[in-house]
């Protein structure tokens, strides 16, 4: 990586410039100001990203939090910005003032579905930026590998818990008072 940091045909890009660039549906994240490409999401990965948003999306109705998938960015650092297999965002972020806008503010709820290749990373570099946003409640980070499930919590104090989840225990989510029943995030059919 520093290599490229120091070639100057690699220069560093503004979250604004990130933003407005077309990558012809493939996505991409701005680490720094260097933009890195993200390769494509196993089946299993898709899947638990696509149960979590199908399971919030009706519960979140009406109360004013919003589900977004991955085409959604956020900015974690000041050239820093990725893209959360699934963000909730609350304030009434699909007002139509906000129609148009690319970034939202801080989310209320990150979610990570772990891949072998990018669990460690996630587990890391991304848990460390989402946990430095004011906004951020919970941070989620689903392994859909081994079925476990690894909840980081702002507590009360400002501080943070993390706890992996027992086998059989359901997701509990205190700041949208919403439980994700287990089955349901890892369910095949």
């Amino acid at each position: 990586m520093p290599a490229i940091a120091l070639d100057p045909a690699y220069r560093r890009v503004s979250v604004e410039e990130f933003l407005e660039m077309d990558f012809g549906g493939a996505k991409a994240e701005l680490e720094d100001g260097l933009i890195y490409m993200m390769a494509g999401g196993s089946e299993e990965h898709a899947r638990v990203a696509g149960n979590i948003m199908v399971y919030l999306a009706p519960r979140l109705r009406g109360t004013g939090c919003r589900a977004y998938g991955s085409d959604f960015a956020t900015r974690t650092e000041e050239q820093t910005v990725r893209l959360p297999d699934v963000s909730v965002y609350c304030n009434n972020p699909s007002a139509p003032e906000n129609a148009r806008k690319k970034l939202l503010g801080d989310p209320q709820v990150v979610f990570e579905v772990l891949s072998p290749s990018t669990s460690s990373y996630d587990q890391k570099v991304k848990l460390h930026e989402y946990c430095a946003l004011a906004g951020v409640r919970e941070v989620i980070l689903v392994d859909p590998s081994d079925e476990r499930i690894h909840v980081v919590h702002r507590t009360a104090s400002g501080g943070w818990n993390a706890d992996w989840l027992a086998p059989s225990a359901d997701l509990v989510i205190p700041s949208l008072n919403l439980t994700i029943p287990r089955a349901e995030i890892f369910a095949r059919d």
